[in-house]
């Protein structure tokens, strides 16, 4: 992975994918920061030269063991989290940095192999439906993309059946 995550020169941009397994979201529990320990979706950091599809398939398949289908785009979002308080008492005290400052878009995946398992960053993973998600303590954000997954996901089952396209 090129560049830094904290304290970054510049946002950097982070992919995620809802996998939804009969009626259920796969999660992850973080194992490094930022959000060490907390359950939230898959998903990780772009590579140069990679593109966003291929970022969400490789995080999936690295995180999860599962391969999937990217099928929509659920959400853009900005994730910035800020650095330590600047110091007011210096007279020439630069502005605070963000600690974090990730822009990500999670995408609905379909898994089309293996079978969820924790992979790198991951300590643990977990089939979750839409009413046990509180129980997961996700930030708002990943439960509103989650929710939203679900709606996606609800809303392809009714419709008529378009052709595959490549992913």
């Amino acid at each position: 992975m090129g560049g830094k995550r904290e304290f970054p020169d510049h946002p950097v941009v982070g992919v995620g994918g809802v996998v939804i397994v009969d009626g259920r979201a796969l999660l992850i529990r973080r194992g490094t920061e930022p959000l060490k320990g907390q359950w939230s979706i898959p998903g990780g950091t772009l590579e140069l030269g990679e593109t966003l599809l291929d970022a969400v398939r490789r995080e999936l398949r690295e995180e999860t063991s599962l391969e999937v289908r990217v099928l929509d785009l659920i959400e853009i979002f900005e994730r910035i989290s800020p650095g330590p308080e600047t110091n007011f008492d210096a007279p020439q005290a630069a502005p605070a940095r963000p600690q974090y400052h990730f822009v990500i878009a999670d995408y609905l995946c379909e898994a089309v192999s293996g079978s969820p398992r924790a992979g790198s960053d991951v300590t643990d993973v977990a089939l979750v439906r839409e009413d046990e998600l509180a129980a997961y303590n996700l930030t708002p954000t990943a439960t509103r993309v989650i929710c939203k997954a679900f709606a996606i996901a609800r809303a392809r089952e009714k419709s008529v059946p378009l052709p595959q396209r490549a992913t």
